[in-house]
């Protein structure tokens, strides 16, 4: 019987690892398995080049609809997640969301939700409906997620008074170590806590705010784009909160007619083209009624194909009226930016917040502005 792991081994490497297993053959599943990778990691030059993974002369007999079949049966949910990605997102196979006869066997996931949203034009009338499936369905599961996280968020602002509900979430430390200082132990370099104190959690009356997310649409944003859209429906609604969405690449488009339905939000965005970053900020500046009670978030890589110049007088005039003025780099559930990070530099000194969040840290942020 073969090494199970000498065998993972030689499916990694493919034919270049037959020696790891000291020439004895792959059985049947195995063999299977090695030809399914065969036919994504096979196209890969740089593999080739490095000696991993070959694929072979002849043209493969495999269509998409045959691999997506395969990989299922032979491989678990995780690594069929991970060889549907790198088919979508490596190695650009758009037959995986323009076949229908692949869309409608395929099980919906965030990769592929992505390359929808990048292949959508190329999609005639039937394959678009098959792929609206897999659009609805991932933003139902990232809105689900989403919800809790905002619900959580505006349950209660924290105010600075007394509370009496002894929770770890309302536990206020630096009122606590104030006041029991004189219980410091030199020799343990420990404060003794005798009272300690809380916050309360209280539901105030909200002021009505605006919320206006900026979302550049740019093929890089993708990520961004797709969670604005679920954080902007999960915001729509709620009490104290007026929530605009406004895509934009050299052109802005208000999409808050349809920030309630983010499945046909998605749907109307394009991707791709220039960025014209102080256009869209200019606009939505236009949209702020009451600058004290306004939030406007910037979501982009900041490489302006615009005016930079008048961007970050945009910003800076935001801010001088009061207005929160919030730079986010990437919006989504890594918040592993890439950015212009000199823009970005400028854009914090005229006296916006400049990072990266998540979703949930993007309502936290939100609510506590609210409630305040």
């Amino acid at each position: 019987m073969t090494d199970p792991t000498l065998e993972r081994w030689r499916l990694l490497l493919g034919e270049p690892g037959s020696a790891c297993l000291g020439g004895q053959q792959l059985d049947a599943q195995a063999a299977a398995r090695d030809a399914a990778m065969d036919w994504l990691y096979g196209r890969d030059e740089d593999l080739r080049r490095r000696g991993v993974r070959r694929g072979g002369t002849g043209e493969s007999t495999l269509t998409t609809f045959d691999w997506l079949d395969d990989i299922t049966r032979l491989f678990p949910k995780e690594t069929v997640e991970r060889l549907q990605r790198d088919a979508v997102e490596r190695y650009e196979i758009h037959d995986v969301v323009t076949d229908p006869a692949v869309l409608a066997r395929i099980e919906p996931n965030p990769a592929l939700l992505k390359a929808v949203l990048r292949t959508k034009h190329l999609m005639n009338p039937q394959v678009l409906r098959l792929a609206r499936r897999i659009v609805e369905q991932v933003v139902r599961q990232l809105m689900e997620k989403l919800a809790t996280e905002v619900r959580s968020a505006f349950s209660g602002t924290k105010v600075r008074r007394p509370g009496r509900m002894r929770l770890a979430r309302n536990f206020d430390m630096v009122r606590t170590l104030r006041a029991n200082l004189g219980r410091y132990q030199p020799e343990t370099g420990k404060v003794v806590i005798e009272t300690p104190f809380f916050f309360s959690r209280t539901r105030r009356h909200l002021e009505q705010w605006q919320v206006i997310l900026l979302v550049d649409q740019s093929g890089s944003m993708v990520d961004s784009v797709i969670h604005s859209a679920v954080t902007a429906a999960c915001l729509w609604g709620l009490p104290g909160v007026r929530t605009h969405l406004v895509a934009f690449d050299t052109e802005v488009v208000d999409l808050t007619a349809d920030v309630d339905d983010p499945v046909e939000l998605l749907m109307k965005v394009q991707l791709g083209g220039g960025t014209d970053i102080a256009r869209a900020a200019a606009y939505g500046a236009g949209l702020v009624d009451q600058p004290r009670r306004a939030i406007v978030v910037l979501i982009s890589d900041f490489y302006e194909g615009g005016d930079p110049h008048r961007l970050v007088r945009v910003v800076r005039h935001l801010v001088e009226q009061g207005s929160k003025v919030l730079g986010l780099a990437a919006l989504d559930e890594q918040a592993n930016p890439a950015y212009d990070r000199a823009l970005a530099q400028r854009l914090a000194d005229a006296g916006a917040y400049v990072g990266a969040m998540t979703p949930g840290e993007l309502a936290s942020f939100v609510a506590e502005h609210v409630g305040r």
